[in-house]
């Protein structure tokens, strides 16, 4: 069936809350640690590792529980309404500096990280499986899919443009030195209330319409099938692939600003206390061309095919990052036009990548009569944990093994590292990524092929269940 523009959008805003914080960690977050809250890189590392790893390990839970919700809401959507004030309230405890010696900051580091982590899966995974449950059309999936990304880059965009503003202008608040610590605690307050609103709308104008075709099954059966489904694996490994290659570009790129191309603003408005940098200005290029991206991804995949589009994107995307490692530090509009070709390229992938998972859900079922949206969505989620694992772990390792010390002049081989940081070390992921892609089974005719017997499956169980006139 057809769904009408406010659930597409109502969909979209869900994406836009997540996406707001997954910005503020992935570009902010390892930047905020080293050279605002005050703990080593190395640090920070093995803390995303330990951390991440949990918690990527926590998703596919949420999505079993998912599964075996049950309320007049749905199984999916309450999540956005119970869980979206503990999710603002974790987010600014993150950004929050306490008062504390070396060793306390980085247990309350580990703390609020982790806590703020598993937020985010209790309220995202379910997110992401209502997509599966919505609608059981391919073609509106991606449209649906294509949404949910134009407003989670535009979500980012506002955090990518304002968060640095917003940072230095709340921390010049008052008349005295500026606080930075109090700065980027305002400034994550600011985008956790936005938050929760958006999560309430995104509640509030959706709704779930697919049914499982079986009645419940155990959780060992759900597991089983899981295994089962070579589909689901290979998605997973290209999420992995991809999520770093977007997560070690990300987290480098503010460090490649201030301390390889030494960057000045590009404009402000004193009497605002408002300054924008060539930094900001990189990251909001990027968000609007990967939205450009996505909306293309769904009328270039209806003729070539997802898996097709999605191999050519990440292809382009790996060559054009290769590229950005010979610029010099006076390069910095070809710096742009790279970041907007990359970021395009990029585009692509996110909505094919849900929309796919969707389709890996309706094989399952296909292949065993048993439907676990939520665990088999949970992949998304712990896709984009385990390559922000790697991504943020060897970002961190990487700039202490090439010397990096916060807040100082870097040397020659610091600032080679963070230049691979930004190219040869994104575009090895995003050729993987691309490369799981060869093996993808699932083609458009297969799919058209599972979605009609699935329809007739359903159709056959409503007939069977009602009662005799």
């Amino acid at each position: 069936m057809k769904l009408r523009l406010r659930e597409k959008i109502g969909y979209g805003f869900g994406d836009a809350a997540s996406s707001m914080f997954w910005k503020l960690f992935s570009m902010y977050l390892m930047f905020f640690y080293t050279d605002i809250f005050g703990i080593s890189a190395a640090a920070v590392g093995t803390m995303f590792l330990i951390t991440r790893i949990w918690d990527a390990a926590f998703d596919p839970f949420v999505g079993v529980l998912g599964d075996r919700t049950e309320t007049r809401w749905g199984k999916f959507r309450p999540y956005l309404l119970w869980i979206s004030i503990p999710f603002a309230i974790i987010g600014v405890l993150t950004f929050t500096t306490p008062a504390m010696s070396a060793e306390g900051k980085l247990v309350y580091a580990y703390v609020t990280y982790s806590l703020m982590m598993m937020i985010y899966s209790l309220i995202n995974v379910p997110y992401a499986s209502l997509l599966g449950v919505m609608t059981a059309d391919g073609k509106e999936r991606t449209t649906l899919a294509t949404f949910r990304f134009i407003f989670a880059f535009a979500g980012s965009l506002v955090v990518l443009a304002a968060a640095e503003p917003l940072s230095g202008m709340f921390s010049r608040m008052g008349g005295t030195a500026p606080d930075l610590q109090r700065g980027w605690q305002m400034t994550a307050a600011v985008f956790a209330v936005l938050a929760m609103i958006l999560f309430w709308l995104t509640f509030a104008w959706t709704r779930e319409r697919i049914k499982p075709v079986t009645e419940k099954t155990s959780l060992k059966h759900d597991l089983a099938d899981l295994w089962k489904n070579k589909p689901w694996f290979i998605l997973l490994g290209a999420g992995i692939a991809t999520i770093f290659f977007n997560s070690i570009r990300d987290g480098a790129a503010i460090y490649y600003f201030k301390y390889y191309l030494h960057t000045e603003a590009v404009f402000s408005l004193p009497s605002l206390k408002f300054t924008m940098g060539w930094s900001s200005l990189y990251f909001v290029l990027g968000q609007a061309a990967n939205i450009l991206g996505v909306i293309l991804a769904k009328p270039v995949s209806d003729r070539i095919g997802k898996k097709n589009t999605f191999f050519v994107a990440m292809l382009s995307a790996s060559v054009f990052s290769f590229l950005v490692y010979g610029l010099s530090p006076e390069s910095v509009m070809l710096v742009l036009v790279l970041q907007c070709f990359i970021s395009v390229s990029a585009g692509f992938v996110f909505p094919l990548l849900w929309s796919m998972y969707a389709d890996t859900a309706d094989y399952s079922e296909w292949k065993t009569g048993r439907r676990a949206t939520g665990l088999v969505f949970s992949a998304s989620s712990m896709s984009q944990k385990f390559g922000w694992t790697l991504g943020g772990a060897f970002a961190g390792w990487l700039l202490a093994y090439y010397g990096f010390h916060a807040n100082i002049v870097q040397n020659g081989n610091t600032q080679n590292g963070i230049r691979m940081m930004v190219s040869v070390y994104p575009a090895i992921g995003a050729l993987v990524s691309g490369s799981f892609m060869l093996i993808y089974p699932l083609k458009e005719g297969f799919l058209s092929n599972i979605e009609s017997e699935l329809a007739a499956r359903r159709v056959a169980r409503e007939k069977a269940d009602s009662p005799a006139p």
